[in-house]
């Protein structure tokens, strides 16, 4: 695995630290909330800046896809293990379909 890939990787898990932020901020008044909301800003730029870097040597759908990929299922998987959202089979189905297209898209990109 190249360095874009592990890089794009950790613009993934700092999408879902973003969206977690906004979970734990959702519903408290801005004077508790605003560390939460300073953390989504940490990891929104910090995953930006890490997407754009890996997109200077993986093909850009392939990237965006992957870190939208990533995103998702790890926002999902936040959803159920701590926000305690429903795990029905196909939601669980379809999060594991959205694991292996990531994967399938590693295993048949270039770069």
């Amino acid at each position: 695995m190249n360095t874009a890939w592990i890089i794009l990787v950790f613009a993934g898990f700092f999408e879902v630290g973003f969206t977690f932020c906004l979970g734990k901020a959702k519903g408290l008044p801005f004077s508790e909330a605003w560390p939460w909301y300073l953390g989504f800003l940490i990891s929104l730029v910090l995953s930006m800046l890490l997407l754009m870097r890996a997109s200077r040597e993986l093909p850009l759908g392939t990237a965006y896809a992957v870190w939208t990929g990533i995103g998702a299922f790890g926002t999902s998987l936040m959803g159920i293990l701590v926000f305690q959202e429903p795990a029905h089979f196909w939601r669980l189905f379809f999060l594991f379909t959205l694991i292996a297209s990531v994967i399938g898209l590693k295993a048949f990109s270039e770069g």
